[in-house]
């Protein structure tokens, strides 16, 4: 899979809530507690598994959710990363 061109990567970014990092996406979430922020984090997980496509999740501050999203085998964002950030975008 071949990376985006940066100025498709801006372009798909302007107006969504998430941001870009270095060679990834990004996004935080707030839930309702730790339990949902977990019951989150297992939607992403099937998600991800459906897709074949793997986010690097960090729960913090007990119901705080961080997801980033970058192809590390084409060493920077691809159609998957938005792919899967298009996919959880509609679970919340």
């Amino acid at each position: 899979m071949e990376r985006l061109p940066e100025s498709e990567i801006h372009a798909r970014l302007d107006g969504s809530a998430w941001s870009l990092r270095d060679e990834s996406v990004e996004r935080d979430f707030e839930r309702k507690d730790f339990a949902d922020a977990i019951a989150f984090v297992n939607a992403v997980a099937k998600l991800a598994e459906d897709l074949d496509h793997h986010p690097d999740i960090l729960v913090h501050g007990y119901r705080h959710v961080r997801l980033t999203l970058s192809t590390h085998s084409a060493g920077g964002l691809t159609e998957r990363d938005f792919a899967l950030a298009d996919a959880i975008d509609a679970l919340v």
